[in-house]
């Protein structure tokens, strides 16, 4: 016994000499005396937090960080600023948005005029440039027609082909030299799922519908892969400048993968990609699957990951290309058309479920969403999968009774809040083609998320804007920036500040399958956050917009500072001298 207790007495007092290799390492990082929404249910609230190998340590107060404090510690003063946890954009086509940043950028060019000035001044600018394109455009500069017409881009470049989207990418616009080069005469025929406009006579306008547009954009040439680095770089810059931290790629990125991999391999990939293979219509073929599982094992971590799989069941209710149960209310004559036969997407989805990829349905038309229901409930079924979490994009107009369903089948409804910005676009062209019944039930996010169903939030960039902002006060107002109508458009599908934060966050990671690691501040989680100039909080819902982001810290490294904040940080350091 008495051996017994020496060697105790021993070992405990080696226990005691060895106190430097139990304690605690010190934080690289520590953030004080700071308003922090964690978006952490158990913990809503803190003033500080610590960040070790990249990830989130201890969230509490200003004093609890003390004790990791050490002689490398860098330590952030947010100077009492709301910190959030970095946003996700939950829809976006990056590769094209980036690339939109170099070319003619027609958002808000709201008149005929507007758009001419803005094409002319960029094509004496780049004389070298073969083509001229852009994206921005919207329906309703072109008064009741909602199109626009070649004579107006020929008046101001007649010498070069020019092309340019529409801001929500289902429409594209072509001058005389444009359709001459792509071959469209009165005798080309339309492609499935797409059509030439045409005048009275059978000319083409210059107006091309869904996949028509392809006709002429395969024209165009093709950046090089320096030039698409080059835009890459740009894209990320902006995305951090606004907050995002992860985006989910909707489609158009999945080709470019190695590029993202290439700027991840010398540290320039500052925000973090799930990238959705694109399933074109009209089925799923064995070269499809290949590619979508190399893509899936090549690709899983924290940076870049695949898993996912992204298809288009209709096209956009201004065009009449969404798909409708009940004929449009403008034109009796069309209700829209599916992409897919409804047995092959079916087929597809249940396929894809049973291999554990995660889908994403753009479906706008009521008849698609019901679709992108029956299939997932079908897929479900047939396979006993559980939480499989498949996602319906967009949502602009659902029958009411499948808003329910939502909840009941676990499908995420992925929207993009700008989308139901209540303009000149939405209450006088989308609502007349929808008609007033089914415009009461326009993207219903409230409905939703009371009927148990999770939201995601994005921005469908390039469509609109990338900077998150105005979508947050766009959830909360259901308002234009001038603040119209008075009421809000369908106020009743308004959400609070907390639940349009939580679907750019941690709904979002929910979204994408990464909760265990992003989307909330807490202990455990990737140090992804951001410091911003205003306290949601304490402001209007109509000033959320005005919001800068002052520091985006990704990987618990900074990835971005605002000259105000830098400014800022300077006032401080004269007051303490």
């Amino acid at each position: 016994m008495t051996h017994i207790r020496a060697c105790f007495f021993a070992f405990f007092a080696l226990l005691l000499a060895l106190p430097a290799q139990a304690a605690t390492p010190p934080a690289d990082t520590i953030l004080l005396h700071a308003r922090i929404y964690t978006v952490n249910p158990q913990q809503k609230w803190a003033e500080a937090l610590a960040i070790r190998d990249h990830k989130i340590v201890l969230v509490g107060n200003d004093q609890q960080m003390d004790a990791l404090r050490g002689p490398k510690t860098q330590v952030i003063d947010a100077r009492h600023h709301l910190v959030l946890p970095g946003f996700a954009d939950c829809h976006i086509h990056f590769m094209e948005g980036s690339l939109g940043l170099t070319h003619v950028v027609l958002n808000e060019a709201g008149t005929i005029e507007e758009i001419q000035k803005r094409v002319k001044a960029y094509a004496e600018s780049h004389p070298q440039e073969l083509w001229i394109t852009g994206m921005g455009w919207t329906y309703p500069t072109f008064g009741a027609a909602a199109l626009p017409d070649k004579k107006y881009l020929d008046a101001v470049v007649a010498d070069r082909p020019v092309y340019l989207e529409a801001f929500d990418g289902h429409s594209a616009w072509a001058n005389s030299k444009a359709l001459a080069l792509a071959g469209i005469d009165s005798n080309t025929p339309d492609p499935p799922n797409g059509q030439i406009v045409r005048d009275a006579a059978g000319n083409a306008t210059g107006a091309l519908k869904e996949s028509a547009s392809d006709l002429v954009a395969g024209f165009v040439p093709k950046p090089t892969r320096e030039q698409r680095l080059a835009a890459l770089r740009l894209g990320l810059h902006t995305a951090n400048q606004y907050g995002l931290v992860r985006v989910h790629s909707a489609g158009g990125d999945h080709p470019y993968l190695d590029l993202y991999d290439e700027l991840r391999k010398r540290g320039e990939l500052t925000v973090r990609m799930y990238v959705a293979y694109f399933l074109d219509p009209p089925e799923l073929t064995s070269p499809n699957l290949a590619t979508i599982e190399s893509i899936r094992r090549t690709y899983h971590d924290d940076w870049i990951s695949g898993g996912a799989v992204k298809t288009m069941l209709d096209g956009v209710i201004e065009s009449h290309t969404a798909a409708m149960l009940s004929p449009y209310s403008d034109d009796p004559t069309q209700s829209g058309k599916l992409f897919w036969d409804d047995a092959k997407y079916k087929q597809a989805i249940a396929e894809l479920d049973r291999r554990g990829l995660q889908i994403f349905t753009h479906a706008i038309g009521d008849k698609a969403v019901r679709l992108a229901l029956d299939a997932y409930q079908n897929a479900a079924e047939v396979n006993r999968s559980k939480d499989a979490r498949p996602r319906i994009e967009h949502i602009e107009t659902v029958s009411a009774s499948d808003i329910s369903r939502f909840g009941k089948l676990g499908v995420i409804g992925s929207f993009q809040p700008l989308h139901a910005t209540p303009d000149e676009d939405t209450l006088d062209i989308w609502a007349r083609n929808v008609g007033s019944e089914r415009a009461q039930r326009a993207w219903v996010w409230r409905s939703i998320q009371n009927g148990g169903g999770r939201l995601a939030f994005g921005s469908d960039w390039p469509v609109v804007t990338l900077n998150p902002w105005p979508g947050v006060q766009m959830a909360m107002t259901r308002q234009t920036a001038d603040s119209k109508p008075a009421d809000g458009f369908l106020p009743q599908q308004r959400l609070s500040l907390e639940d349009t934060i939580h679907a750019y966050t941690l709904g979002a990671a929910i979204a994408g399958r990464t909760e265990a690691t992003e989307g909330s501040l807490e202990t455990g989680k990737l140090a992804d956050l951001i410091v911003i100039s205003q306290d949601l909080f304490q402001i209007e819902p109509t000033q959320v917009s005005k919001t800068e982001v002052l520091l985006t810290m990704v990987d618990g490294k900074v990835v971005y500072e605002s000259p105000n904040w830098m400014t800022a940080a300077s006032t401080i350091a004269r007051e303490k001298k």
